[in-house]
């Protein structure tokens, strides 16, 4: 479990294809301080786990479901990522629940300059829409974001100096791939309501009786 919270960006050591998946070798500082085989990691916003460290760097195994949904597919030594470390009991949850399950790719669309304030502009397909909601919280490329506006399938969220120049949204381009998780809880409230959940007593009207409609 992560909070999207970036603790600092590492990059690429080496990206060798391998099984079907692929080896990735990311070269960091921080996250190395109290590192351990088998610690979940989320490289934008993607919970891998690590399989060997060493001074400057560690190593985990992508499966091949990983590249089909995800941007790794496209590293390459020397690019960019947002590293998060999961969470301890200890943790304060400064941002929002991340599981590090990435939902799909999205598309960055284009940045607004305020100042040193940022507004930026992601579409993501179709049938993940439902899932993100004005003033709900999404990760991009593993970094919590409120949605600030949402136009059909294209969001905006507002960025403030120390996440811009913290993560790599700083470093996006018109049309670049991000990886993009939305609220868990959206998922969970859509299996609760569905028609086929004959378990759960929460309805509409439940919702509605009790103001949540």
């Amino acid at each position: 479990m992560f909070t999207g919270i970036i603790e600092e960006t590492g990059d690429i050591k080496a990206f060798t294809p391998e099984y079907g998946g692929a080896r990735l070798v990311v070269r960091c500082q921080k996250i190395l301080d109290d590192i351990s085989i088998g610690d979940s990691i989320a490289i934008n916003g993607c919970c891998q786990t690590v399989v060997k460290f060493d001074d400057t760097s560690f190593t985990v195994q992508v499966s091949k479901e990983t590249l089909n949904v995800t941007t790794f597919k496209k590293f390459k030594a020397g690019s960019k990522v947002n590293l998060e470390r999961a969470l301890t009991p200890l943790s304060r949850m400064g941002g929002h629940i991340v599981q590090g399950h990435v939902d799909c790719i999205g598309k960055f669309v284009r940045k607004v300059d305020f100042d040193e304030f940022y507004e930026l502009y992601f579409e993501l397909p179709e049938t993940e829409c439902k899932y993100v909601v004005h003033k709900g919280s999404v990760a991009i490329d593993g970094v919590s974001l409120t949605v600030a506006e949402i136009k059909g399938n294209t969001f905006k969220t507002a960025i403030i100096p120390h996440t811009f120049n913290n993560t790599t949204l700083s470093e996006l381009k018109t049309g670049d791939n991000v990886n993009i998780e939305t609220d868990i809880l959206g998922r969970y409230v859509e299996k609760f309501l569905s028609p086929n959940n004959n378990v759960s007593k929460i309805t509409q009207n439940f919702l509605q009786e009790n103001g949540f409609l």
